[in-house]
Order: C-alpha cells, then structure tokens, then sequence
C-alpha cells in the first residue's frame, strides 16, 4: 500500500512537471478534475477544477473552443490544432494575453465504448510562433521592398579574361530593372541580350569588381537609347567579383534640361517681344533679368540693365515713389499700383506696375518680379464705359418705372426689397404697405404651400418659370400673378405679369370645350341609342317570330319544326347577349369571372374557329411562347376580345393575307409602364399582326372610342375594340396597337401574371349529365323578375331540389330567418325591399354561417360585390346564363362542403 501510494505520488509529480500542458474533462458539460502547472501558466492560473469550461474559461468559450469540444464529445473524434491562436483574458475587460498553441483533443471512453471525458495535452508554442511571423514579416519587408523601389538594382558577377573583363552575368534583378531597361535578363549573360553594349560598362563594373572602389556616374547607353545615373559597389566575397548596381532612368530629366535650355532662349525672345516692361529684382535691389522692353522705357539696352542697381537706375523721385511697394513685395506680399510715367516725348502715360514676390526652396522672399504695362488706352475705355454704365442705368430706371409688368426684388426672409410703381397699381397696396409684411400675407390660403416650394427651389440655385400663385387685392379680392423669378447674389429677382384675365378667358374656353364635349356626348348617345334600337329589334323580331311559329305549329299539332325555331330563337338571344357584354366591356362594369387561366390552350382551342371564321384567303399562324405564365381573367372574355381582334384583321386584309397570334412573357419596367399607361411589373402578352393596310396615325388614336369604325354603314358597331380596352383595363392591364400605313397592324393584350396554376378543366356539363339533388335539398331563390324566377325553379325541380321563390329582399330574409333548410341562396343583387342581394346574403349568414351564396346578375355592381371581392362560398354568374352552367355551379357549391 506504501508503494502504491508513493507511485501515485510520483506520477502526479511527473505530471505537474511535465513540460507540456495537460487537462483532463469529463461529462458532455466539460468539467475540469485534473490540470498541471503548465496548463495553469496557460490559462493565467485560474482556478477551474470541479468548474465547467464554460464556467472556468468564458474567453475561452467565446473564441469557439467549448464547440470544438463538444464536436469531440458528440463524435469521439481526435481533433489536433496546430499554432492556434487563443486570446486569455483572465478577468472580463481586463487585459488580453495573446498565446499560440498547438494542443489535441483526446476523447476518452468507458467500458462500453461511450465517450465520458476528453484528455487535453498540448504546448504553448507562442515564442516560436511570434518568431516565424516576425520572421516572415522580415522577409515580406526586404522583398517588398527590392520589388518596389522606383531605383533599378541588379547584382552581376564579372568575366575576365586575364584581368581584362570581358562579359558579365546578369545574377538578380528587381522589377525596376525591367522596367527601366526594358528587358527582363536576370541569369542571362550581357552578350547574349546585348552584344553591342559599350566598352565603358565593362571596364567600369571591372574595376569595382577588382578594387572594391565603389563608382558613380552618368552615362548614355546606346544599346538601351537611354541616360542612366549608375552607383556601383562590390559586394560579397571579392574573389567571387560580384557587384551591386543601382541605376536610375535620367533619360527624362537629361530631355527637360535641354528643352530647359531651349525653353529659356524661347522665354528670351518671347519676353523680348511682349509690350510690357518684364524684369526680376534680387532681394539686394540688384537686376537679375531684364527684357527688350527697357530700351523704350529707360533708353538703356536691357544687358546694361541686368546687375545695375535698382537704386541707380531711377532717378530719386521715382525711387521714392516705389520704394514703399518694393518693400511690401520683399515682405511677401503681391503688389499691384499706378504711376504717371510720361513717354520720353512727353506725351501722358498711366503705367500699372505689379511686383510678384518670388520664393527659394527654403520658403523665404529672394526677390521679386517686376510687370509694368501701358494702360493709359484702358483708363480712358473705363471711363467711356462708366458713362454709358450711366446711360444703361438711367434707361433700366426709366423701364422699371414705366413697365406695366410687375418688377420686384425680395430677400430671402420673405420680404419685398424694391418694387416698380406697378404693384400698388396693379394690387392697391402701397409700396410702403407691401414691404412692412412678409409677402406670405399677400399670398391666398390655397397657395401658400406650393409658393413655399417654389421659394425652397430658388434657395437651391433653381429659376422658378411661369410659377403662378394669387395674391389679395386691398378691396379683398384676389389677383392671379404669373412669376419668372432667379436667385442672384442672396436676392430674388422677379418679373411678374397679372394673369387673371387670362385666367378667367381660359375658365371661359374650358366651359365652351365643356359644353362641345357634352354635345358630343349627346350625339354619341344617339348613334348608340339608334344602333341598339336597330339591333335589338333585328333580335326581338327574331326571338318573337319564332315563339309565335312555335305556338302556331303547336297548336296545329306540327311539332317536327319546334327544334329549327327554338334555335333560331336562341341564337337572337345569345347575340343580344353579346351586344350587351360588349357594352358592359367597354363601360368596363360587365361581371368578369375571372379564372386562372393558361392563355396557350385558349388559343389553341379557339384556333379552329378562328382559321374558319377568317376564311381560306387568309393564312393563320400561333405562336405559343413555351412556359407562359398563366393569368387570373374571364377566358370567355378573352375568347371573345381575340376573336374580334381576328376579325378586324381579316377585314384589314380585303385581298387575302396573313395573320400570327403570338403570346410572350414581359416584364414592364417602370419607363415601360409610363409609356404603356399600367403599372411596373410582370405581364404575359397575347399579340394579334396581320399584313393588312394598316392605318393612319389620327386613327389610331380613335379606335378604342364607342362607336368608332372604319367600316361602311351598317357593317360594324364600332364597339368590338372598345370591347377589347374595357375588358383589358377591367382585368388589370393595357391593349395597344402598333401600326404603319400599307404595312400592317399589330394589337397586344398585356395581362396579369397570375401566380398559382391554371385551371384546366372547364368543360360544360349538359344538363341531362348534371347529377340530382340529396334528399331534403332545398334552394331559395331571390329575384325581383318572375320569369327569372321560374326558370331557375324549373331547373331545380327537374334537378330534385326543393325551391323556394321570394320577390324583394324583405320575404328572403323572412325565409333566411325562420328554420326552414336553407342549403343554397341564389339571388339577383339588384333588389327591392331596402336590401340589395350582397347585404341579404351577408344577414343571412349571420344566421346560417356556411350559407352558399350564388349572385345572378346582368349588371356588375362592384362596389355592391366588394369590389370583386367574394367571401368563399360565393360566386357569381352573369345573365343571361345557359342552363346547364346554372344547374352545374348550383350542384357544385351545394357539394363544396
């Protein structure tokens, strides 16, 4: 037991010691039960047995360390990092120790092979690291910057033959080397790029090769067509003859020295040939510069000038006169003065003199230049211009009095600060009045905010054109004044002109246009109530001829015929039902019922209709853009929309042509949508061209008017086009026509995109295949016209269904309030009785929750439906309806549970 026990003793001595840092972890919690000395100085001796990580090692945890752990923990996987850094902050906000580490995660498994604990072992290798770094960082640094100092540098190692040098090698070189020679030669021989190279280079680098005098010198290298500044010294073992070269490119600066000399010879002459008396005084009075000019000045040439003293060259009068600008240009500052300098015949003379202070290097004053100028011509064009300033002046005062326009100029403040005699004229303030009050005062209620902009936009620099506002009059009422107003130097200047005749023949011209527009009105009610009675009476003597044939052969016993007369009979019907959905469509206030609906198959079904009802002269092609979106609209609309489009384009065509329905997908951008009149977004096309005779510009835009048509009397209601833009615009989009006379027309309908899918399956069931009522179904029936009533119980009662009729909306109530079963409400939404048949359904269904509602109307009363809004269990159906659809949507919505 002595010996275990001093074992024991012994091995955690030798763990304590141990060089490395050791920790042992156990449970998913990460608990410390064991560390050593060297995990302690890791960890800036924190006491952490019995603790969690977590707990123990906040800085630890935050830098991701206890995730790592419990990747282990979670997977028994071995996880080994190697100089991974961890920031140790052995108290929050204090401060941080920056240590390296490489360190393994051991997982540790009991008896069943469970991970229950994870050994840590590890070095701290933060010394080594820091070194490597700063090793690196040291070797990034002498790269970086023999890579990208500006100077050329290269090491070469010299040939002799004897001690003649005969070639050397290009050893090293820099990216400056390149690029100031143009020739990238590191490890070549100078011979083999440059045979040709001068002796001098050679004999030079020898020497310093051989007797380690470093040399320095200019020198043009022919081979290279350039000048380089040459430092070379030698470097390394003297026996391995190498030297280090630094050249820099002087090419440029050899060139600006000899343009420099030429320049300076060209200053000379230009200087010389200047007008102006041009000279530079040293801060010692003595002349360093002086031009040609000097001759006519002082009659002196000017090389006698130059290292004269100022001093002696003026007589003492003149000196006097400029000696105390002299000293203000010694002193730094720019001088500009006049002087009387008569010409040396005596004639006047205004000279302006300007003395520029020049600077060294250093910043301090070494003298000065000297300009002098004749401006005696100047003076006197100054003073005829001050006169005619005058004149202007006085004519501008004389406008400004006389202008029956309203002249003002105001401040920023919002105050008047000059105003012409106009505007007491014009307003009845005086001008004293108009200044003493904000301007605002003046300004109509109605006006102020948009005056208030147009004042914000002359404070940014902008001109207010034709701004118009009112302003009140002294006798109260108020004058309508049109502003041209621009902002200059911190003021308004306006010209305002009083518009309110203007206004009042323009109001008067409004009410005439008015008035021609009603008369048109008028008179397009009359076509329209002309061709309905024409229409309609064409269809009623259709529909009553045949019910009385009916009845005729009925009572004769002759029953063969009845078929050829009821479908006579209606057909009139149908067409006057369409007459008046195109009416409705154009009003845009027809019943859509819109459904998502896949355009591709509408046309294709329709195609054959189409290609009959264009007739063999004319050539039809579709095409149907793959992946079309699908769009939520009425497809009998559409249906109808297409086959008029199809029409007007075989009537375009009189001798036979072509025609291409096209459906596309488009996105209209917002520069797209103003152009097209409907709002940005993502729209499928449906496009009919034909190769017809196009139209005019003046017709286009008159096609979508009611009415119009371009067809002889009596062959078109001017209504199918119209039709097209109301059922266009109603569904949420635009119709627009692409024409060019003797070239064709193309019409495209852009509609929603609808997102969800298309409903595939709408095909009619006949009555007979429509399935019978369930026992006790009972439907009532709300219309005000008994023989919609009756039609719609007949249908019921051959369907088995138990029907209840009510006239008004007060005997539905009754009916929806008692405890009869109700399973389906039909009703018109147009009723007597105090109710329409929205507000019915809504109160009945405050009584029956899962009501079925079917609305039947010939009229879309939109806000009376919600705005096409329908609660689910709601439909509508447009009159006049086909039996078998009635009988459909009744035995589906009572089916839809």
């Amino acid at each position: 037991m002595r010996r275990l026990r001093a074992e024991s003793v012994s091995l955690a001595q030798m763990f304590d010691q141990a060089p490395s840092f050791i920790a042992l972890l156990s449970g998913p919690e990460h608990r410390f039960t064991l560390t050593n000395a060297a995990y302690q100085r890791a960890i800036d001796h924190r006491d952490v047995i019995g603790s969690t990580v977590s707990e123990a090692l906040p800085d630890a945890a935050a830098q991701g360390y206890v995730d790592l752990l419990d990747d282990v923990f979670r997977s028994g996987r071995i996880h080994r990092a190697s100089g991974a850094r961890y920031a140790v902050q052995a108290v929050p906000g204090g401060r941080v120790n920056e240590r390296y580490l490489d360190f393994v995660y051991q997982p540790i498994t009991d008896a069943h092979g469970s991970v229950s604990g994870i050994f840590v072992e590890g070095h701290d290798v933060t010394e080594r690291t820091l070194a490597e770094v700063a090793l690196r960082e040291n070797e990034a640094r002498y790269r970086t910057l023999f890579e990208s100092i500006e100077v050329g540098f290269c090491i070469v190692e010299m040939k002799f033959e004897g001690e003649r040098p005969v070639d050397y090698l290009i050893v090293e070189a820099n990216p400056a080397f390149v690029q100031q020679t143009g020739a990238d030669v590191a490890g070549k021989w100078v011979s083999e790029f440059a045979p040709n190279l001068e002796r001098h280079w050679f004999d030079t680098y020898g020497r310093v090769a051989l007797t380690g005098e470093p040399a320095h010198f200019e020198h043009y290298a022919d081979v290279f067509g350039r000048w380089f500044d040459v430092r070379a010294l030698r470097t390394g073992d003297p026996a391995a003859h190498r030297v280090a070269i630094f050249f820099s490119d002087i090419t440029e600066r050899r060139t600006v020295e000899k343009r420099a000399e030429a320049g300076e010879r060209d200053l000379r002459l230009i200087t010389d040939a200047l007008p102006v008396l041009i000279a530079f005084i040293g801060d010692d009075h003595v002349y360093r510069f002086a031009n040609k000019a000097y001759e006519d000045w002082f009659s002196i040439p000017a090389a006698e000038v130059v290292g004269r003293d100022v001093r002696k060259l003026l007589d003492p009068e003149g000196y006097a006169a400029r000696r105390p600008f002299m000293e203000r240009a010694l002193a730094g500052e720019n001088v500009t003065f006049e002087l009387d300098w008569p010409r040396r015949d005596g004639q006047p003379r205004i000279a302006e003199i300007r003395y520029l202070p020049r600077r060294n290097a250093s910043g301090r004053v070494d003298g000065y230049h000297v300009f002098v100028q004749d401006v005696t011509a100047r003076k006197q064009t100054e003073a005829d211009l001050a006169r005619q300033v005058s004149i202007r002046t006085a004519e501008r005062d004389q406008i400004w009095q006389a202008s029956s326009d309203l002249l003002c100029v105001a401040n920023f403040d919002g105050y008047f600060v000059s105003l012409n005699p106009a505007w007491p004229l014009t307003l009845g303030w005086t001008e004293a009045e108009l200044k003493a009050r904000p301007f605002l005062d003046f300004v109509h209620p109605d006006d102020i905010a948009p005056t208030m902009a147009a004042a914000g936009g002359l404070a940014r620099g902008e001109p207010q054109l034709t701004f118009e506002n009112r302003y009140r009059h002294k006798n109260g009422s108020y004058v309508w004044l049109s502003w041209n107003g621009v902002p200059r130097d911190g003021l308004i200047y306006s010209s305002v002109r009083d518009v309110t005749e203007v206004k009042r023949q323009a109001e008067a011209l409004a009410k005439a246009e008015e008035a021609l527009r009603q008369s048109q009105k008028m008179e397009a009610v009359g076509q329209l109530t002309g061709g309905l009675a024409h229409d309609f009476n064409n269809l009623l003597a259709g529909i009553s001829g045949s019910l009385e044939l009916m009845q005729t052969r009925m009572s004769q016993g002759r029953i063969g015929d009845l078929d050829r007369y009821m479908t006579v009979a209606q057909g009139a019907a149908k067409r006057a039902a369409s007459l008046t959905h195109r009416l409705l469509a154009f009003s845009r206030r027809q019943t859509l019922d819109p459904k998502p609906t896949n355009v591709n198959r509408l046309v294709k079904d329709m195609e054959e209709l189409v290609r009959r009802t264009v007739g063999p002269a004319v050539h039809l092609e579709v095409v149907g853009l793959a992946g079309l979106w699908p769009s939520l609209i009425d497809p009998g609309q559409l249906e109808n929309a297409l086959l008029n489009l199809c029409i007007n384009a075989r009537d375009a065509m009189p001798d036979g042509g072509r025609i291409t329905i096209e459906t596309a997908n488009k996105w209209i951008d917002e520069s797209g949508g103003r152009r097209h009149d409907m709002p940005p977004g993502q729209y499928l096309s449906v496009c009919v061209t034909d190769t017809g005779t196009g139209m005019a510009p003046d017709l286009v835009d008159k096609v979508f008017e009611p009415f119009f048509t371009t067809k002889p009397m009596g062959e078109g209601t001017g209504l199918g086009l119209s039709m097209v833009y109301g059922f266009a615009r109603q569904s949420g989009g635009q119709v627009r026509i692409y024409t060019e006379v003797g070239e064709g027309t193309t019409v495209c309908l852009y509609l929603p995109r609808h997102y969800g899918e298309a409903d595939e399956d709408d095909v009619t069931r006949k009555l007979a295949e429509v399935g019978r009522a369930g026992q006790g179904e009972t439907v009532l029936i709300v219309d005000d016209e008994p023989s919609v009533r009756m039609l719609v119980t007949e249908v019921l009662e051959d369907l088995g269904y138990t029907a209840i009729e009510a006239a008004d909306s007060v005997a539905g109530m009754k009916v929806l309030q008692s405890d009869v079963r109700i399973d389906l409400l039909v009703t018109d939404v147009g009723l007597p009785g105090g109710m329409n048949g929205r507000q019915m359904a809504d109160a009945g269904r405050e009584r029956r929750p899962d009501l079925k509602v079917l609305f039947i109307t010939g009229y879309a009363e939109n806000a009376v439906l919600g705005n096409g809004y329908l609660r689910p269990g709601m439909q509508v159906l447009t009159k006049p309806f086909v039996l078998e659809t009635l009988a459909s949507r009744i035995k589906d919505l009572i089916a839809d549970h």
